[in-house]
């Protein structure tokens, strides 16, 4: 009986020690994890070179359509390809396009790929567009990027200015 009682009292302390034991593991674990901090925006700006070559346009249709090869400078180092759709209404001044590009390059150091959406529309000279990432568009050390990219065109100089942001790797 003493046997017995004795060989339950080693099992029931083995059984709360390997229970104390994962219970202390997990919970240290827990309280060793990082805190997950949001994503920083990084800001990148710069001036590019565009070439918009005229592709043939379907007969009877005033839809312009375009090759864009773009080569960027500054804290974006590299070339994109795309296309671009256009057309103008009969009211001077007002118009819209939308466009995809593909860039290749370093962006602030890190090498890789992403893809560019482009909306833009201007009513009567007053012009409004909007240029993100595409959602998961990014490759290499730019996985995870999101952003939007303004372009301001001066004196015939096109410029660039980027905030985006590169969710960390978990």
């Amino acid at each position: 009986m003493k046997r017995r009682f004795a060989i339950r009292t080693h099992a029931r302390m083995g059984i709360c020690l390997v229970t104390g034991l994962m219970l202390w593991l997990g919970l240290s674990s827990f309280a060793f994890q990082k805190e997950k901090k949001p994503p920083m925006t990084t800001h990148a700006s710069g001036t590019f070179d565009v070439k918009m070559t005229p592709q043939p346009a379907e007969e009877g249709v005033a839809i312009g359509r375009f090759s864009l090869d773009k080569q960027f400078h500054g804290d974006l180092e590299g070339t994109s390809k795309g296309e671009m759709l256009a057309i103008s209404s009969a009211v001077p001044g007002s118009a819209g396009y939308v466009a995809i590009e593909q860039v290749s390059g370093k962006l602030n150091g890190k090498s890789g790929t992403f893809a560019l959406q482009h909306t833009g529309t201007m009513t009567r000279g007053a012009g409004q567009l909007s240029i993100t990432v595409v959602p998961d568009s990014g490759t290499g050390e730019l996985v995870d990027l999101s952003g939007k990219l303004d372009i301001k065109i001066t004196e015939g100089k096109h410029f660039y200015e980027f905030d985006y942001t590169i969710a960390p790797v978990p």
